[in-house]
């Protein structure tokens, strides 16, 4: 389910790409993606990273990959074709594969902070964010909860909504991060009938999807079971799928949540807006593991992610798979050109 290609015309600025945590996958995935330019057709992208590292990573693995210091986004269409355009940001320790040095934390934010305001002021098409990794961040002072909410605070403390998205499925999990306990004692008609609504609205904006039909999963198996099962689907999630009709959105639900995610099933909504993060997420992982994105909706700008970690694991090793990061890419890059479109017509 990519965004509309009606856009497809208009070219937008080059995508902005973060280093992410320099101890992990970040600049490997990175380099791998400008060798996949071509056949991927990816839209031209520039790197906020430190060039010493990243030719660094290319020697290492005998990758062919030119780098080429850049003063602004500006420059990134005329050698993007044969060089990688990298913004410099300088590292302060020596990046060791698996190891966070927390002296590179600032490094870490300063490339997001800057990709942030390149798409704030046009320079950028879209932001996408290699992994970070928070507990580093942390150590040195970070203060927010993670990536995401640090980019809600960038853009002015907007309300921001984790949307994973492929070509199989949508998916947008009303509460995240917390246990199955805190998700439901946080879960409220307001919460969902907001991130309903932010969802639409996204669709509409950066998908180019005119009206978005969003289907609204239950809570409990089967929905409730008309109470059997639990009565928060018919006390919480139930008024806010009418809220949502009310006000004109397309919206069905709640549905039982163990019968919307088969193909035919899929077929009759653009997003899935579920309860907690394993519903949405356990899905979309199984049906496109290695293509799944992580977009921020709510923001004024276009931000995607690939949907993995820093892999601390394997970094260092070349065998991290850029499939993830080439999606993410490419969805940024079709977001990018629709937005785009819609503000030159």
């Amino acid at each position: 389910m990519p965004p509309s290609n009606s856009a497809d015309p208009v070219a937008p600025a080059p995508l902005a790409l973060t280093m992410g945590e320099p101890a992990g996958i970040g600049g490997e995935i990175a380099l791998q993606a400008w060798l996949r330019r071509d056949r991927e057709q990816l839209p031209p992208f520039f790197v906020l990273d430190d060039p010493a590292r990243l030719e660094e990573i290319a020697t290492r693995f005998g990758w062919q990959v030119p780098l080429q210091q850049i003063a602004s986004p500006a420059e990134t269409n005329s050698c993007f074709a044969t060089a990688l355009p990298v913004l410099p940001v300088p590292l302060a320790a020596p990046a060791r594969p698996g190891r966070p040095d927390t002296a590179n934390a600032p490094m870490v934010l300063q490339a997001i902070e800057q990709a942030v305001a390149f798409a704030r002021n046009g320079a950028a098409g879209a932001v996408v964010t290699n992994p970070i990794h928070k507990a580093a961040l942390y150590a040195a002072g970070f203060r927010h909860p993670g990536h995401t909410e640090y980019l809600a605070a960038l853009c002015g403390g907007v309300t921001p909504v984790m949307m994973l998205a492929s070509d199989r499925l949508r998916v947008v999990p009303v509460t995240i991060h917390v246990s199955l306990r805190q998700a439901i004692a946080l879960l409220t008609t307001d919460l969902i009938v907001e991130t309903a609504r932010i969802t639409a609205a996204d669709l509409r904006d950066k998908f180019g999807i005119p009206r978005p039909r969003l289907a609204v999963a239950g809570l409990n198996p089967h929905a409730g079971e008309a109470g059997a099962m639990g009565d928060e689907d018919a006390a919480i999630v139930a008024p806010a799928v009418e809220r949502l009709r009310a006000e004109g959105l397309d919206v069905s639900g709640p549905l039982p949540p163990d019968t919307m995610f088969h193909a035919a099933a899929r077929a009759g909504y653009d997003a899935a807006i579920c309860m907690y993060h394993d519903q949405a997420l356990i899905p979309i992982k199984t049906l496109d593991f290695d293509q799944g994105v992580n977009v921020t909706l709510g923001l004024p700008i276009i931000r995607t992610s690939p949907d993995h970690g820093t892999a601390f694991d394997i970094a260092g090793q070349g065998i991290a798979s850029a499939d993830s990061l080439v999606a993410a890419l490419k969805m940024a890059g079709a977001m990018a050109r629709h937005r785009q479109y819609v503000r030159s017509h």
